[in-house]
């Protein structure tokens, strides 16, 4: 067994996200390890031809997802369930329609997805499946209800599929990073008081980069992690085991 990313040289992988500010860098750091990245967005992205194939997808639509499968390889190695929603809004006038418009990008995709893939995996030697949850899985925050909901969903979907994949070979696991500086949270950064207020919570006083949750993918998808499943893996800077 060799300590290092070796492993990961060749694999196929497909990351969803693909458009976004997480879902790009790990596919990025996925492309430095020599593995065929299969990415998939929401919207056309500039680099897409660094890529093995780069696919819109709508992940609304579980049929768009059956079609964007067909081009893809018959053998999958990982997959990463990175594409997420979030829609703000308080309890009292949260929209049932924002309310099924988040779930099912956020925690349907992931299950239909890892269905599919799994087959995938299983016609080789087993294979690992990422999904990125968030510390809004452990905690409560206000006015966002739905975001909330999928992401504690998606932590314990995790859990399901590690037990009934593991026969199989196929690894599954969380990784939860905590506010992160992306176009989704433009909101709270570009607020100095709510920075602040977000910032007081870790215990490395900053928030994270999108940077900082590439290597604990790449060790999830690589065989330096074989003995893990079933586990949730917070990049949060200390915010969910500091006290004071």
């Amino acid at each position: 067994m060799e300590y290092d990313f070796s492993s990961i040289k060749d694999q196929n992988v497909i990351i969803t996200g693909g458009s976004g500010s997480i879902g790009m860098v790990i596919a990025k750091g996925f492309l430095s390890c020599g593995a065929n990245v299969y990415l998939w967005g929401h919207r056309p992205i500039d680099n897409s031809e660094e890529f093995a194939d780069y696919s819109i997808v709508d992940l609304s639509n579980m049929a768009e997802i059956d079609r964007a499968l067909e081009s893809m390889p018959q053998t999958i190695d990982t997959l990463v369930n990175c594409a997420g929603i979030t829609i703000g809004n308080h309890t009292n006038d949260y929209s049932l329609e924002d309310w099924n418009k988040t779930l099912i990008v956020n925690l349907t995709a992931p299950f239909y997805l890892s269905k599919q893939v799994s087959k995938r995996m299983q016609s080789g030697e087993g294979g690992s499946i990422v999904n990125i949850t968030s510390i809004g899985a452990e905690f409560g925050f206000p006015n966002n209800p739905a975001y909330g909901a999928s992401k504690a969903g998606l932590k314990n979907l995790t859990k399901s599929l590690a037990y009934d994949l593991a026969e199989h070979g196929i690894r599954v696991n969380n990784v939860g990073p905590g506010y992160t500086v992306t176009k989704m949270t433009d909101k709270s950064w570009n607020d100095p008081h709510m920075r602040e207020e977000r910032t007081k919570h870790t215990m490395l006083n900053r928030w994270a980069v999108p940077e900082d949750m590439v290597g604990i993918v790449l060790f999830l998808a690589s065989d330096m992690s074989k003995y893990i499943t079933g586990q949730d893996i917070y990049v949060d800077g200390g915010w969910s085991s500091k006290g004071l």
